[in-house]
């Protein structure tokens, strides 16, 4: 016999654990778990407790949080609390789940399933479990070895399915007329923190749960901090901004960067505003499945250091979106990976001259089977850039 957790909160006998629930799991997560169902066996590996709440998500469809999840052959358990019973009844219909109450913790619940199953070894997310946790785990499991796993979920994450790549596009689509609002609608008299708030609001109208990161608004030399803080700087004290926003929406990110003109660049600024554009086409154009990632960002460097602002491009290349804002793959001189068809990527080099200004020009690639899309469709040239203020 094996056993079934049951949403009374107790463990029980029962001869099918929940293969007959999971045949009511979409599909996309249905196929998601047996993707890492795959990977456990590969690695021989009897389970993996699922603790990262954006990995539970993507494997179940619960929203949630603080909720754990066990995956293994034939199994699969979702341990979370009273105050999402009624969310994953709605969100997982038939998706078996071990709900506690106020005197259980979750480590607990899974701890005594686990321990019931008579499990061997056990992985456990090392990235999203700390220390102290692990410990007590390992205390209540003294006949089960933990074994810590790094990236399993967030490898398969990195290759997108069609109901993802169709919520990102929408996440850009709402990214880029968020962008032609605000565009339009510069004053010169409008302040980095007023065109952030701007951006959050048009993107909320549109459909946008919220941003994907707080909006990075740059105005003139204030352009030259990749990551700049909003001031009460204002659009008129220079020629140009730089505006770095994303859309967060049916759980799903976009990321893009624009320089806007609101008069004729000074020399300096438009050199390297042609420099950052010919590194994202040099970047793009060697992206395909199998071409290294630490290459990828090479193309984009080289061409930034050729024309002597290497010191000047401090960042990585791009990195993964989806999910959150930030995930697998990364690329960066040091990367090890390479593309595979289905990843999602950010690509925006950029160039940071302190006292004079910053370029970045970042948009979304998708890897095809023989080469890349880009998502977005903003233009690059900083004529159809230019704007006149209000």
């Amino acid at each position: 016999m094996q056993l079934l957790a049951n949403r009374a909160g107790k463990v029980v006998e029962h001869a099918i654990f929940c293969w007959e629930s999971e045949q009511r799991l979409r599909t996309d997560c249905f196929l998601r778990v047996e993707r890492l169902r795959a990977r456990l066996s590969k690695e021989g590996l009897p389970a993996l407790l699922v603790t990262d709440v954006t990995n539970v998500t993507w494997l179940t469809g619960f929203t949630g949080e603080a909720s754990w999840l066990l995956v293994a052959p034939g199994r699969l358990l979702l341990f979370s609390d009273s105050r999402f019973a009624q969310q994953i009844e709605e969100e997982c219909p038939g998706l078996l789940a071990e709900i506690r109450q106020a005197d259980r913790t979750t480590l607990d619940l899974a701890a005594e399933v686990v321990s019931k199953l008579s499990l061997p070894q056990l992985g456990i997310e090392a990235a999203s479990i700390t220390r102290a946790t692990s410990d007590d785990l390992s205390a209540k499991l003294p006949a089960t070895q933990l074994v810590c796993t790094s990236g399993w979920v967030e490898t398969l994450r990195s290759i997108k399915d069609d109901d993802e790549l169709e919520r990102i596009r929408h996440s850009i689509a709402i990214c880029e007329r968020t962008f032609g609002v605000i565009r339009n609608q510069l004053r010169w008299d409008q302040t980095e923190k007023e065109i952030g708030h701007a951006i959050e609001h048009e993107m909320r109208k549109l459909g946008a749960e919220r941003c994907a990161f707080p909006p990075i608004v740059g105005v003139g030399p204030r352009a030259a901090l990749p990551h700049a803080r909003l001031t009460s700087s204002r659009v008129g004290d220079a020629p140009f901004v730089l505006i770095d926003w994303g859309a967060f929406v049916d759980g799903y990110a976009s990321d893009l960067t624009r320089v806007v003109f609101t008069d004729p660049p000074p020399s300096k600024v438009l050199e390297i505003y042609n420099v950052v554009r010919l590194a994202q086409q040099a970047a793009i154009g060697a992206i395909r499945p199998g071409a290294e990632l630490a290459a990828v960002d090479k193309a984009a460097r080289n061409t930034i250091t050729d024309a002597g602002y290497g010191d000047f491009f401090g960042h990585g290349l791009g990195h993964g979106f989806g999910m959150q804002v930030h995930e697998q793959p990364f690329i960066r001189p040091t990367s090890t990976g390479t593309f595979s068809a289905g990843m999602v990527v950010t690509v925006e080099p950029g160039i940071y001259l302190p006292g004079v200004g910053g370029v970045r020009i970042e948009d979304d690639v998708l890897v095809t089977t023989d080469g890349c899309q880009r998502l977005s469709s903003l233009p690059t040239e900083w004529e159809e850039l230019a704007v006149e203020l209000l």
